[in-house]
C-alpha cells in the first residue's frame, strides 16, 4: 500500500473522491441502503464494471459499507458509513453550487 502524502485538505478529500462516479454513488446512497442492480440504475450512465470497481474502492476508504445478507438469490446493500456520512454533508453545498450556476455551466465551451 502507497503511503499517502496530502499538502492540504482539499488534496485528501479530491483523492478520496476522485473521479466522476463517486461523488454520485454517495450522493443516492445518502438517500439510504441500496442494492447493486438499483444503485445501477440510480446512478445513469455508469458501467457494472465501473461501478463494482468505484464501490470497491469507497468500501476500502471507509466511507461505504458493503452488506451480505445470506439468502437465496443473495442480497447485497451498500450503505454510508459514519465517515461517509461526514463527506456527503461537505458536498450538499458543493451540489447546490452546481444546482445554482447549471445553466451557465451547460453553456461552457
Amino acid at each position: 500500500m502507497r503511503k499517502r502524502s496530502y499538502t492540504c485538505g482539499l488534496d485528501a478529500a479530491i483523492d478520496v473522491m476522485g473521479g466522476k462516479w463517486k461523488g454520485l454513488i454517495l450522493f443516492w446512497l445518502g438517500e439510504g441502503p441500496l442494492r447493486f442492480g438499483e444503485l445501477r440504475r440510480t446512478v445513469a450512465g455508469i458501467s457494472e464494471r465501473m461501478l463494482i470497481l468505484q464501490l470497491r474502492e469507497l468500501e476500502a476508504s471507509g466511507l461505504v459499507h458493503r452488506e451480505v445478507h445470506h439468502q437465496v438469490p443473495p442480497k447485497v446493500e451498500y450503505s454510508l458509513t459514519e465517515f461517509g456520512h461526514s463527506l456527503l454533508t461537505a458536498l450538499i453545498p458543493l451540489g447546490q453550487w452546481g444546482e445554482d450556476h447549471i445553466e451557465r455551466l451547460k453553456a461552457l465551451p
